[in-house]
């Protein structure tokens, strides 16, 4: 199986998600989060599930490869995404929590976020509020955004660091 035969109708295009937006019910709570989603722990699902449980459907921004090459440029990121975009997008989609999954190459998801306009904007706890991209635009819309906490002892940097670790 090749990245190309990873399907799954959860993930849509830009487009294609905001032609299915226009057909939600009035008064649809559309949740936002953004990440790369590099290797899936609980600390993702824990949070994906806290979001979702926010609104009445959850779309995820997924970091495309080239876009996490060029923000995790530092020496712990510099081998980063470990699994493609495709791969990435395919693991979210299968998650229940999450309803939408949306591919994006910019650096940050603001301009996703200002085509989404969803009602609630949420990060994990180690992002503070005022730090959150997007914050302006949902809190000008009316909406929400919301800074959740960590489910502790849960990082892909420290499962790299374990694999590594454990390789030796």
């Amino acid at each position: 199986m090749n990245d190309e035969d990873l399907f799954h109708p959860k993930l849509m295009t830009l487009e294609e998600f905001l032609a299915m937006r226009r057909v939600l019910p009035a008064g649809y709570r559309l949740v936002f989060t953004n990440g790369c989603f590099d290797l899936l722990h609980p600390g993702h699902v824990d949070l994906l599930a806290r979001a979702r449980a926010l609104g009445d459907g959850l779309i995820v921004g997924l970091n495309s490869d080239a876009s996490v090459k060029r923000i995790k440029k530092d020496a712990k990121g510099a081998r980063r995404p470990l699994n493609s975009q495709a791969a990435r997008a395919f693991v979210l989609a299968g998650l229940e929590a999450v309803d939408f999954v949306v591919i994006f190459d910019q650096d940050t998801p603001l301009e996703l976020i200002r085509a989404v306009q969803p009602q609630v904007l949420i990060k994990g706890g180690d992002w503070g509020k005022e730090s959150i991209v997007g914050r302006e635009v949902v809190e000008n819309a009316g909406g929400q955004v919301m800074s959740l906490p960590l489910l502790q002892g849960y990082s892909t940097t420290g499962l790299i660091e374990r694999i590594i670790k454990s390789a030796r």
